[in-house]
């Protein structure tokens, strides 16, 4: 048995910037407390940067959005549904505060450093909730320092991490990972390295997907 799936039985493709990450996390969550708690212990972030173009500096969040989405009316509506979508989820998405798109590949540093520190999950939701919720820039430094701090991770630590070259290399070779493997788009789910799922899915969905790729595991432990 390949002890990196066994070890990361769901893995997750995602970006800090994407809403629909937020809500898929707590989707998963429902879905989780239906089964075997001990799969929450199992789940690995993966970055996917949605903007992996985007200047260190960022961009004013409405010119960009206006850019891609094309123009206020299209921008509005999409956060209106993402709104009543996170409401239902207990997320209260506060996109006027957000006032820059940032470069999120430093906040994917993080998250890879804080999987060596056992503290990934809380800080993937730290800067999810902090992002969409608080309006705080993901993107700088000084920002990343305080929000790891809040979940548990030690801000010197942090810092001389954030400062040096570390995990840099690992998180391009994630990223290319889930290039190879065709994702487009995020949240992307892969479950014990064989079954995948695409989008924020209702809690239902991850569960009969969870029961099966469980069930697959046992019998490929058990073998022929």
């Amino acid at each position: 048995m390949n002890q990196h799936i066994e070890n990361s039985f769901i893995e997750i493709y995602s970006d800090v910037v994407c809403p629909w990450c937020y809500i898929g996390k707590r989707r998963l969550e429902r879905a989780l407390e239906q089964l075997d708690g001990s799969l929450g212990s199992k789940i690995t972030w993966r970055p996917f940067e949605l903007n992996p173009t985007m200047s260190k500096a960022g961009m004013d969040r409405r010119v960009y959005l206006e850019a891609k989405f094309g123009g206020p009316a299209a921008m509005k509506a999409i956060h209106d549904r993402v709104t009543a979508a996170g409401a239902s989820e207990g997320i209260a998405f506060a996109f006027g505060r957000i006032a820059k798109t940032p470069r999120t590949f430093d906040a994917h540093r993080l998250i890879w450093f804080a999987q060596q520190q056992g503290m990934q999950d809380d800080l993937v939701e730290s800067l999810f909730h902090s992002y969409f919720t608080e309006g705080r820039d993901i993107g700088d430094a000084s920002e990343l320092v305080d929000i790891a701090s809040e979940a548990g991770l030690g801000s010197v630590a942090v810092r001389k991490f954030l400062a040096s070259s570390q995990g840099v290399e690992e998180v391009r070779s994630e990223e290319a990972e889930g290039r190879r493997m065709g994702i487009r788009g995020v949240p992307y789910y892969v479950l014990n390295g064989r079954y995948a799922l695409s989008g924020a899915q209702p809690p239902d969905v991850f569960v009969s997907s969870l029961r099966k790729a469980e069930h697959d595991l046992a019998e490929r432990k058990v073998g022929p």
